[in-house]
């Protein structure tokens, strides 16, 4: 119950054990271009989508180095430790940046990226986060694509968390940039990053002059769009990319917006049960459908001896706070292979977990007004 790494579908672990094709066999091409296939309609776009064997962080980093050239200027709009990210790959090759920072909590405010691209005439790219997963925030990336849009910069967005977990339309909200991790809401293990690039974005890879050679979409675009069947310019993650072939069979059967569904539900359903156990959410609107954060700020709990007490006693992970959050917060993931049964059953882990270091919670509350939601939104 983190927000990833997620659990895995059993159908999707089975392909790790099969044999490995050799991944410039036809084969393996043909399983690749079903994988591109399959992830444009659960991007939402009609748009090249390159595939490296690195995490999503290494996705962040290619795309940096391909849209820009040094001293570039660039808006960064942050809202917790994964839209700073972005400032720190970016100071890293040394873009100028302007930065938004919203209270960790809250999601990016749009006005203020309004007025920050008429401050920056000569803006080359806008970064920000959609689901921020150190806060359980989600931002209005539709919004920002419209402000975007109208200028020479290319939109870049951090969709590791949450696309393929929460409603997310590449094209209709003007991305030019989006980056993916496997190990999120596609339900595989770590180790593959997707990013969707837009014409625009694409022009943008022919002038870029930062460093680059493995991560250089120049390389990867070409054998994309100039095969009979698309390739990688490096060895590709073999297993993993057969595995994302069933992940993507598996979502499509349910049904992209029956996932979106199954995930809103989940999230709010894990949401009241904190809420009647007396605890507090971090975010007060704009809620994350991956994962919830819950504040200890008040020092009523003590978020390190939940996230022990449910992995030790109940084998269940959860994940604390990251950065100026840490050991103030602890977050529930929701997303990924989670149904009623894996959020019931976390909800009476914690009451347990929380009535034997001492918080004041009432045993049943939690569970209640899970079961309570779950019987009004019927199967």
């Amino acid at each position: 119950m983190a927000a990833g790494p997620v659990e895995i579908p059993p159908a999707v672990l089975v392909n790790a054990a099969l044999p490995q094709p050799h991944h410039r066999t036809k084969g393996f091409r043909l399983a690749f271009k079903d994988v591109v296939d399959g992830l444009q309609r659960l991007f939402f776009t009609k748009n090249t989508i390159l595939t490296m064997a690195a995490s999503g962080t290494g996705g962040m980093e290619a795309s940096v180095i391909n849209m820009f050239s040094p001293g570039d200027e660039v808006i960064v709009a942050s809202c917790g430790a994964f839209g700073q990210r972005w400032a720190d790959i970016s100071k890293a090759y040394g873009l100028t940046i302007h930065q938004i920072d919203a209270e960790w909590g809250k999601a990016v405010d749009v006005n203020a990226v309004a007025e920050k691209i008429k401050s920056v005439p000569n803006l080359a790219g806008v970064m920000t986060t959609f689901n921020e997963t150190s806060t359980g925030v989600e931002n209005d990336i539709k919004s920002i694509g419209e402000l975007v849009k109208a200028t020479n910069a290319v939109f870049i967005v951090d969709g590791i968390s949450g696309v393929g977990a929460m409603p997310f339309k590449t094209d209709e909200w003007n991305v030019d940039v989006l980056v993916v991790g496997s190990q999120k809401g596609l339900m595989l293990p770590p180790g593959l990053a997707f990013v969707a690039l837009s014409e625009k974005a694409k022009k943008r890879v022919e002038t870029s002059k930062l460093p680059k050679f493995y991560f250089s979409f120049a390389k990867g675009l070409k054998l994309m769009v100039g095969e009979e069947l698309p390739d990688t310019p490096f060895t590709p993650a073999v297993s993993l990319i057969l595995q994302c072939r069933e992940a993507i069979k598996l979502i499509e059967k349910e049904g992209i917006e029956n996932v979106w569904k199954r995930g809103a539900r989940m999230a709010e359903a894990t949401r009241l049960g904190v809420k009647a156990l007396g605890l507090k959410l971090l975010a007060s609107a704009n809620f994350s459908n991956v994962v919830t954060a819950v504040d200890c700020q008040d020092g009523a709990v003590d978020p390190s001896k939940v996230v022990k007490g449910l992995l030790g006693r109940f084998g269940i992970s959860i994940i604390g706070g990251q950065g100026k959050l840490k050991g103030k917060i602890f977050r529930l993931g929701h997303v990924g292979y989670v149904d009623e049964l894996d959020v019931l059953a976390t909800i009476a882990a914690l009451e347990l977990v929380l009535k034997e270091s001492g918080a004041q919670v009432k045993l049943g509350a939690g569970v209640s007004a899970v079961q309570e939601f779950l019987l009004k939104q019927g199967n």
